[in-house]
């Protein structure tokens, strides 16, 4: 089982009221809860760990995890309020913009006391990534988790930076580089990578990174698809032209439906990983760009299920 570690919390996504109006609808998010729903749509076993709230948002979020399939057995309730994440969706069709109400918030005040002192032995894979991992003191937590874990399983990492909630630049490429070092693999958008190392290749970030530690690395380009890198060498796939709604969620759908194929194909292993050829990464991120186009599709974080990829 993949199990995604992080923040579970309620985006309000623009919409327009039937006077005319910008309002917003409340849709449960966060980029480790969006990766988990996309694994249980596919079949894939997956769990989600973290800690949410006890108000009816976090019975929202729950209920959401179940429906789709995925375990909700490591979850950890608690009394603080649900994250809130407010979506601008700009009219150029570029990235979305966040902003977020989360102090005190049930996600971000995770500790290592919530963990289970030993994970069950049908956990052979663990995602980390988001806010989950800047915001305090839930980020030294998962930090915590990962180096606890790193070596017996696999480790996954997905920044999907929001540098809004950056307050020292220096200091989080400092520590994202550590944690790239107990990393197998590690998937970042193109967007990432201009942030983090602006005016760099994306391939010589990605040699970088291998360099660290990680198997196997990926970047997400937006409408051009995604590239990779493994001991095998690179690979490169285009998903099919779409009329995009929006492109919420589109990156966390990409990933989810990435990691199902390498999954359910035997790859999501250590010694998969190590020795991945480029023709079976090429069919992942085959994959999961065709799913991505579908989630580009509709409205919001919405990815597909199995028998629409199948």
């Amino acid at each position: 089982m993949i199990v995604s570690c992080g923040e579970a919390l309620i985006d309000f996504v623009p919409m327009q009221g039937v006077d005319g109006h910008t309002g917003y609808r409340p849709c449960e998010g966060g980029s480790p809860l969006n990766i988990a729903v996309g694994l249980g749509r596919l079949g894939t076993p997956v769990g989600f760990l973290g800690k949410i709230s006890n108000d009816f948002f976090g019975d929202m979020l729950v209920g959401h995890l179940a429906r789709n399939k995925v375990d909700t057995g490591l979850v950890v309730r608690g009394p603080e309020n649900t994250t809130l994440g407010f979506v601008s969706l700009p009219e150029d069709g570029g990235e979305p913009q966040y902003a977020f109400v989360a102090t005190g918030a049930a996600d971000r005040t995770i500790t290592v006391d919530d963990f289970p002192a030993d994970l069950p032995d049908t956990v052979t894979a663990l995602q980390f990534g988001s806010i989950s991992l800047v915001q305090e003191p839930g980020a030294g937590a998962y930090e915590a988790l990962m180096r606890r874990e790193a070596g017996r399983r696999v480790m996954v990492l997905d920044p999907n930076i929001r540098p809004g909630l950056i307050a020292n630049r220096a200091a989080y490429i400092a520590r994202m580089e550590a944690w790239i070092g107990m990393m197998t693999l590690v998937r970042a958008s193109v967007v990432d990578i201009e942030w983090l190392y602006p005016g760099e290749k994306i391939d010589a970030v990605a040699a970088r990174w291998r360099d660290l530690g990680a198997a196997v690395v990926i970047v997400t380009l937006g409408a051009e698809g995604a590239r990779a890198w493994s001991a095998d060498g690179e690979a490169l796939a285009v998903g099919p032209p779409v009329a995009a709604a929006d492109t919420v969620g589109a990156g966390d759908s990409f990933f989810s439906c990435t990691l199902s194929w390498l999954y359910g194909n035997g790859h999501l292993t250590g010694d998969g990983l190590a020795s991945l050829g480029s023709g079976a990464l090429e069919q992942a991120l085959s994959f999961g760009c065709r799913c991505a186009a579908i989630t580009c599709s509709r409205p919001g974080a919405d990815p597909p299920w199995a028998e629409e990829v199948a």
